[in-house]
């Protein structure tokens, strides 16, 4: 039938044809992205319960007001670190707008600084809450903000770091 070159030829042709296909998605998925940021809405969500689980625990939900109102703005200082990367407290811009005042301020309002369509398109201020919601995921409070940050889960840690940026005023 074949001989050993023959086959081995057959078999390198198609692992190269298979490579190839595979770094061609690879670039088209990053040229032209897979939705908007990569992020699309599920088709089908499958309801596996556990908002019934937390329910049925009995305990309610803590308002934010609340663990805000316990938050230690010396631990917030730990979690600050994580935001001067990008941002700083001494009135001045970095890669990001500066968050000395930001603890009621208008969303979007440091003059000078070039912020998201989606951030300018947003009213209201930067109230504890509205900066509760940013911190926990930038991107799903805010698509298609510039801001790269993926979130704070520990709803603690930002209340404490809430606490901490209110301690600078403007």
């Amino acid at each position: 039938m074949f001989d050993t070159m023959t086959l081995t030829k057959t078999v390198g042709a198609l692992c190269a044809a298979w490579l190839a296909l595979l770094i061609l998605n690879w670039g088209g998925e990053i040229i032209y992205g897979g939705g908007h940021g990569g992020y699309e809405e599920q088709a089908y969500v499958i309801d596996t319960g556990a908002s019934e689980m937390v329910e049925a625990t009995g305990e309610p939900e803590v308002p934010f007001a609340e663990i805000l109102a316990a938050a230690d703005a010396t631990a917030g200082e730990g979690q600050w670190r994580q935001c001067q990367a990008c941002h700083k407290l001494d009135g001045s811009d970095g890669t990001g707008p500066h968050l000395n005042g930001v603890v009621g301020r208008d969303i979007a309002s440091v003059t000078g600084f070039a912020y998201s369509e989606v951030l300018t398109g947003l009213p209201g201020d930067w109230t504890p809450d509205e900066l509760n919601a940013f911190i926990a995921n930038p991107r799903g409070y805010a698509a298609g903000t510039k801001m790269t940050y993926a979130g704070l889960k520990d709803v603690a840690k930002r209340a404490d770091l809430i606490a901490y940026l209110a301690s600078f005023g403007g």
